[in-house]
């Protein structure tokens, strides 16, 4: 009969090189998260989640496996307790691992899920899908509240103010070598908005607060689509076509309006929030005539931004 032996504990012992880390843990870990809602079927979401601890500079490495074995206990509580709001499941597991690490100080679990929603195309009032990126996380500090940041990632359409605004000054030109007179030039470009070039755009707003109740993370989406130019849809008939491209060319908006249409809505939407409460905005636009990209982001604490939006 084989004597039971003291597996060595490396990741224990003192590493070659003594500097510390601030994130090592595992990433890529899938899992299905069942979220309970009143009055309706529970959704079901397959998960993506993130999980990391700080490693101070005299270890060699982490408990990997504890990190597993604590996202399967979270998970499996959530089974046995409902669990309403995403941002709770990593919060739970943050701290989790908080307690289990007796040689770390802060611990963080991120979560991303994509969640379907039921919508009607704006003019012809057809069924469709369409998704909602969902992004949540949580970070765990030694003799602090856990902080827990919940929000969505959407798609939607942009348009860009300069290049619609040079093609308006053309059209004014030719319409006044036609001769049209001048008051009713600028009526009908009052009523028909010009081309400009337009892009997909991603917004994504989270809200990270402690020890208070979470925000609503389809409101959350709600605002990200309405800041930009105009909503899309997977599907489209030539009148939701027509209606989303007048739209989009009807509200023209660079990328740095997006994020700050988010924030004004922020400040509007969710004057019960505490002043510390941390909003993040980030809009980012696949540009259609530049081989690059557009991008603006703030992150802020909420009494910054009603002070600026108050202004």
């Amino acid at each position: 009969m084989a004597k039971d032996r003291q597996l060595p504990d490396v990741q224990a012992s003192a590493p070659d090189v003594s500097v510390g880390l601030s994130h090592v843990g595992v990433t890529g870990v899938e899992k299905l998260v069942t979220l309970e809602r009143e009055g309706k079927r529970p959704v079901v979401l397959t998960a993506e989640f993130e999980v990391y601890v700080d490693l101070p500079r005299e270890r060699k490495g982490i408990d990997m496996s504890r990190n597993m074995e604590v996202i399967d206990e979270t998970l499996q509580s959530a089974v046995d307790e409902p669990i309403y709001q995403v941002e709770d499941v990593c919060g739970e597991a943050a701290d989790r691992l908080l307690a289990k690490h007796d040689y770390t100080s802060r611990a963080v679990v991120s979560m991303e899920a994509t969640y379907m929603t039921r919508e009607e195309t704006p003019e012809s009032e057809r069924a469709t899908q369409g998704t909602i990126d969902i992004v949540a996380s949580a970070t765990a500090r030694e003799g602090e509240e856990t902080r827990e940041e919940v929000g969505a990632r959407v798609t939607g359409m942009t348009v860009c103010p300069c290049s619609q605004q040079m093609m308006s000054a053309r059209a004014a030109e030719k319409l006044a070598d036609l001769g049209v007179d001048e008051e009713d030039v600028k009526a009908f470009l009052q009523e028909v908005p010009q081309a400009g070039h337009s892009q997909r755009g991603h917004a994504t707003l989270t809200v990270e607060t402690a020890g208070t109740p979470g925000v609503n993370l389809m409101d959350l989406a709600e605002i990200a689509k309405e800041s930009m130019s105009a909503r899309i849809y997977n599907l489209a008939k030539r009148p939701d076509e027509d209606h989303m491209t007048y739209e989009a060319h009807a509200n023209a908006r660079f990328v740095e309006d997006c994020v700050r249409s988010m924030a004004e809505q922020v400040v509007e939407s969710y004057d019960d929030l505490p002043e510390e409460t941390v909003v993040t905005m980030r809009q980012s636009n696949d540009e259609s005539i530049h081989q690059h990209n557009a991008h603006a982001e703030r992150v802020a604490e909420l009494h910054e931004l009603r002070e600026e939006v108050g202004d």
